[in-house]
Order: C-alpha cells, then sequence, then structure tokens
C-alpha cells in the first residue's frame, strides 16, 4: 500500500522518511520513551536512520504495518503512531509523544484518526492497544480513544531482555459506528 495522509483541525498525520531523521532521533533520546516502548536503549542515530529510512517505508509497502508521524501543523514532529498487522483484520497500535507534546490530546487525536482509516479503508476488523502494567499515560491515551481495558497478560511483553505483565484492551469499528468487514458474534454468558 502506499503511504496515505491523514489530517485533522490540528495534526497532519504522514509517513516519515529521511528528512525527519533528526527529529525522531531526537524525541527518542527522552528516558520515558525509551523506558516504555521496546526501541533500543541507547537510542542511536543509526536506529533512527533505519526506522525512518527502512523499517517505515517497508512496512507499508508491503502492509505488515502503517507507521505515521504525528506533526503539528507548523511542521513540528509531535510524536509516532503505527498500527502493525498481527492477523488478519487485526492490528495492534503503539504510540509514543515527544516529551514537549504530551498532555495536549495530540496523540489520543490521532489514534482516533488512524484507527478510523485502519477501519474504513484497510479493511481491519479490531485494534488492540498493549503496553507494559504502569504505562498510565498509555493507557489514558487508550481510554480517551474508546479502547475496552480487557485486562492483563503475564509476561507477554518481552521490553530489553525482561518479561513484563502488560495491559490489553482493543477498539472494535462498531465502537466508533462504524462497519465491520466481518460479522462479530459476541459470546452469551
Amino acid at each position: 500500500m502506499d503511504p496515505v495522509t491523514l489530517t485533522t483541525d490540528r495534526l497532519l498525520l504522514r509517513t516519515v522518511g529521511p528528512q525527519d531523521t533528526d527529529a525522531v532521533y531526537d524525541a527518542c533520546q527522552d528516558p520515558g520513551i525509551q523506558r516504555w516502548t521496546t526501541i533500543p536503549s541507547p537510542y542511536l542515530r543509526e536506529n533512527a536512520e533505519a526506522f525512518t529510512e527502512q523499517l517505515v517505508p517497508d512496512g507499508w509497502s508491503d502492509g505488515s504495518m502503517y507507521t505515521f508521524g504525528v506533526f503539528l501543523r507548523s511542521g513540528e514532529l509531535a510524536g509516532m503512531l503505527g498500527i502493525t498487522m498481527r492477523a488478519l483484520g487485526m492490528g495492534e497500535i503503539g504510540f509514543w509523544a515527544a516529551k514537549q507534546h504530551r498532555s495536549n490530546g495530540y496523540i489520543t487525536e490521532a489514534a482516533l484518526t488512524a484507527c478510523r482509516w485502519a477501519f474504513v479503508q484497510a479493511a481491519v476488523d479490531r485494534i488492540e492497544w498493549r503496553a507494559e502494567v504502569g504505562n498510565h499515560a498509555s493507557r489514558a491515551v487508550a481510554e480517551r480513544a474508546g479502547f475496552t481495558i480487557e485486562g492483563t497478560l503475564r509476561a507477554a511483553t518481552n521490553n530489553k531482555g525482561v518479561r513484563r505483565d502488560t495491559w490489553i484492551g482493543s477498539l472494535l469499528p462498531s465502537d466508533m459506528g462504524l462497519p465491520s468487514t466481518a460479522p462479530y458474534l459476541p459470546a452469551r454468558a
């Protein structure tokens, strides 16, 4: 799939490339991003180059991962968001916010926009959110975006060689008033 650009009143969501390497590198020096995400730590310039020049374009090209830089209308990088395809019709969302742009609702706004696009344009019927237990900022974004928190998975994330418990939640097209590509038959207790 060719990369797409999405817009909101405040944001531009677009793919990142070599022109964004410096901004990605700078943002990922934040200890909070390194602590709560699975990016390499320390985060080296070559990690940013591999991300913007190989990982992101390859993900779009083969349909395995749809990565959006979250940019303010001024062009400044506010964060990053990706939907990684995990199974047919099922993706997993991940995101981070640049330190100076937290608590403005940008990532929630970006998540809602990207999820709507995935449901309508990419034939996704379920988007999962996962975060290490204790990552309250990520959980707050997920909850504000309408994700249903489904529970805790024991030892589900390997973050820098350490197994960690993980919160999991999901968002379905019906949560946004959209149709699914496949029928959904909820369990009956």
